[in-house]
């Protein structure tokens, strides 16, 4: 029965859920997310599909508390939140980036209209979509698709991001994403992809040697807050960073795409949109066609993370490859 497991040297809450045990494991003679295969499953083009293995839920659901006298240290609570699946096409062999515009797009709106409805639940507190792509990070079912996790609290790395983006406002009087896109834009070299709404490069400080970030322009704070066009852009921009990983190293380039947004129903951060904006941060772990950065006893153990590669020579490679 999933539950929540207070850590209190992090300040935040583990996620324990012993029924996502029994998850398939890259089955190869069945997929359930093929319409052809899993007849319950309508025709689709993107989807929303409930997770059969999820870590949260919104049902009543009570976490089984620990019969000891400390309850300060073995603190737990209900496993309150969303797993959801966003179906990118029925297509088993699809790539995000061979899908036409009009279909990604779709997916973009489906991003938007989930978060508008999970927002409306007053318990939730934070909205994640995101897709990991491979099987070097972790991927258990090769169907195009991404997940969306709604939690009750505000996972520590988000956390962590709005506190710090806070404090360089109340510093500076200015919006960190305006000032990074700024900087980058003066700086030009780590630059891969620019249309009318969005900035795409490949951060000064980031940790992983292809770390994209995609930053909008507007500095708007979530992703139902976006036009019509703006909507478009990012559409495009995803297909244009996705080709050009895939040319990189000319084989199928994992890695974890997640979109980074403003919090909802949380009156600590009812204020963020003045120094938070929304984005998307990609982890690509390759640093060589055969070879894995992993995140491993420094990066794990002490949260000290270490790019084996010059940022700036991996954006220009990546940049040529963008078309």
């Amino acid at each position: 029965m999933p539950e929540f497991r207070w850590n209190p040297l992090l300040d935040t809450w583990t996620m324990v859920a012993t029924n996502r045990q029994n998850r398939p494991h890259l089955p190869k003679d069945y997929c359930p997310f093929c319409p052809s295969q899993n007849k319950a499953l309508p025709k689709y083009e993107v989807m929303m599909y409930e997770n059969d293995f999820p870590v949260m839920s919104l049902e009543k659901n009570k976490a089984q508390r620990q019969k000891n006298k400390d309850k300060e240290i073995f603190k737990n609570a209900e496993a309150v939140g969303k797993c959801e699946v966003i179906l990118y096409s029925p297509d088993h062999n699809k790539k995000l980036y061979q899908l036409n515009d009009a279909h990604v797009l779709k997916i973009v709106e489906l991003w938007s209209e989930r978060f508008k409805e999970l927002r409306q639940d007053k318990r939730i507190k934070y909205i994640f979509e995101f897709e990991n792509r491979g099987e070097e990070v972790g991927v258990t079912m090769p169907h195009p698709h991404g997940q969306l996790y709604a939690y009750s609290f505000i996972p520590s790395k988000i956390r962590e991001e709005l506190n710090n983006s806070k404090k360089y406002f109340q510093t500076n009087g200015t919006n960190l994403f305006a000032d990074l896109n700024k900087a980058e834009k003066k700086h030009k070299q780590r630059i891969v992809y620019e249309n009318k709404s969005f900035l795409a490069y490949i951060p000064y400080f980031t940790d992983y040697p292809f770390g994209v970030f995609i930053v909008n322009k507007k500095l708007k704070g979530n992703i139902t807050q976006f036009t019509l066009q703006e909507k478009k852009d990012l559409a495009e921009t995803l297909k244009k960073i996705t080709a050009g990983f895939d040319k990189i190293y000319d084989r199928p380039f994992p890695y974890i795409m997640s979109l980074h947004q403003t919090p909802v129903n949380e009156k600590k951060y009812a204020d963020a949109e003045k120094y938070y904006a929304f984005h998307i941060e990609f982890y690509p772990p390759l640093r060589a066609k055969d070879k894995i950065k992993w995140y491993a006893g420094s990066e794990m153990g002490a949260g000290a993370a270490a790019n084996p590669l010059d940022v700036d020579e991996c954006a220009e490679l990546l940049r040529n490859l963008i078309i």
